[in-house]
């Protein structure tokens, strides 16, 4: 009975069943790329005052409510539909934003496709009045990137983050309990606007003060509008990845999006399916499914296939005045992630305007002249026979977001890649003496033979070395590259 009321798939090797799914094989291209660039952005970003806004603008005595009782008014009258026109886009220019990314390394790039309040960045054919073409923008803003990506050869990718809209936008059909508006419901509740804020009609009584904001408890008739809106974008937009935030939901209409994008992939590429799945569930990717994504997390070594971190500069959505990592921190987490066999995913979140802040620019610009010099070792490389060494391989990180549990790397630091037949040593500090890097040894565990020359990436002299049988001792050079206080990498030559 389910199978029935799916929309037609397009044709195709797969069908909407895990079975059939286990038959995928992750494309080669995705394990080469290893760098991509995200813009999360869609009507919070206009607020200003970062992520979750849509939802924490109605839970009462939140930071984000208080905010908006200060600039806006009361939820009761000025909600979150009232917001969106101010995500205007005036000064978003995707072709010169494409341009910058591709300079500092990304391979592919990922559009929001739709974030939890329920808005779709692309001209929607069921949620027409919600829509970046309908209002806000007034713009195809999915179908505007994906032009100026893939004009210069990059992969694109769209996000989904619809399946959890259902629980997590129920507070706005709750009200104040105290104060001047004690007793007034939020705008949510108003049927006019139900195809936004969603209708509760047949859900429990309490079910607002209860519903989890990752929560996917939703009617048959929701998952059935999710799946039709996720196709719509799929077969607008030919992504060559889609993202969830979670695992592959609700069933057969969750596995039913996976299975068309695959059969739409394979529908451009002569049969053969070029794209990628990223599931934030283990159980989703262990038999070949999709790509295992680590929202703000990585792994503690090597993996059998290729993974990915999504991770931000600052908050998911833009936020005024907040702190960014620094590019030295970016080039930290994407050095650990390659030589573990995954890729990085960065959003660079921007404003209502559509243009980077200065601070963006300077985190991006670091990015950029790094990955000039050193993206050699990155790009199309493979893990070594262990992924690093150094006091920071010793700290062990729980599941989940982690990253903030990494320690800096420093010049104690070294992370392994392989390419061809070079090993890249990457080094994240400059050392007071020589790079002392034991599993180069000739009689290390890692058996790693004869070192027959040594080269650091941006300095056209080779180095002086000396291999000991417990370490490998290399001299800097005299000059430092540029962007070595971001990191530096030997390239190593074993005979």
């Amino acid at each position: 009975m389910l199978g029935q009321n799916l929309p037609q798939l397009s044709p195709g090797p797969f069908i909407a069943t895990r079975d059939s799914l286990t038959h995928y094989s992750i494309p080669q291209w995705f394990g080469d790329a290893k760098f991509g660039i995200w813009a999360h952005w869609g009507p919070q970003s206009a607020v200003g005052d970062g992520d979750w806004y849509a939802r924490n603008m109605y839970m009462e005595g939140s930071a984000q409510y208080n905010y908006h009782r200060q600039r806006f008014g009361p939820q009761s009258k000025v909600g979150y539909k009232d917001l969106i026109p101010l995500f205007t886009a005036d000064r978003w220019d995707p072709d010169a934003l494409m341009d910058l990314y591709v300079n500092a390394g990304a391979k592919y790039f990922f559009s929001m496709g739709v974030h939890h309040d329920n808005f779709d960045m692309w001209n929607s054919k069921y949620q027409p009045r919600w829509n970046a073409v309908a209002s806000g923008p007034k713009k195809d803003v999915v179908g505007l990137w994906a032009a100026a990506a893939r004009k210069r050869g990059l992969r694109f990718g769209v996000s989904d983050h619809l399946s959890n809209s259902f629980d997590w936008f129920a507070p706005s059909h709750l009200g104040d309990t105290t104060g001047q508006y004690a007793g007034v419901p939020y705008d949510g509740v108003d049927s006019a606007y139900a195809d936004l804020y969603h209708n509760y009609a047949d859900e429990p009584s309490d079910f607002a003060h209860t519903a989890k904001a990752m929560g996917r408890v939703a009617p048959d008739q929701w998952k059935l509008e999710y799946v039709r809106r996720i196709k719509d974008l799929i077969d607008q937009h030919q992504p060559d990845l889609l993202y969830t935030d979670g695992g592959i939901p609700f069933d057969q209409y969750g596995l039913a999006t996976v299975a068309e994008e695959y059969n739409v992939s394979a529908g451009t590429h002569q049969g053969q399916v070029a794209s990628i799945y990223n599931s934030k569930i283990p159980a989703d990717c262990a038999v070949g499914t999709c790509v295992l994504d680590r929202e703000r997390g990585v792994l503690d070594g090597i993996q059998l296939q290729p993974w990915q971190t999504d991770t931000c500069i600052g908050d998911w959505h833009y936020k005024k005045g907040i702190r960014y990592k620094s590019a030295k921190k970016v080039i930290d987490l994407l050095v650990d992630i390659v030589s573990k066999n995954g890729n990085l995913l960065l959003n660079l979140p921007l404003p209502a305007s559509g243009e980077l802040d200065a601070d963006e620019r300077v985190v991006l610009s670091g990015i950029t002249e790094w990955m000039k010099i050193n993206g050699e070792g990155i790009f199309s490389s493979r893990p070594w026979k262990i992924y690093g060494e150094g006091p920071s391989t010793l700290v062990k990180t729980g599941a989940g977001m982690n990253e903030d549990e990494k320690p800096d790397l420093t010049a104690q630091d070294f992370r392994f890649t392989t390419r061809g037949e070079m090993l890249y040593v990457f080094v994240q500090g400059w050392p007071q003496g020589e790079f002392v890097i034991q599993a180069l040894g000739r009689a290390s565990a890692q058996a790693p033979g004869r070192v027959a020359m040594v080269e650091m990436l941006g300095v056209s002299e080779p180095l002086r070395f000396r291999q000991e049988d417990s370490v490998l001792r290399v001299t800097p050079p005299v000059v430092k590259p540029a962007a070595a206080d971001k990191g530096v990498t030997l390239r190593v030559r074993l005979a």
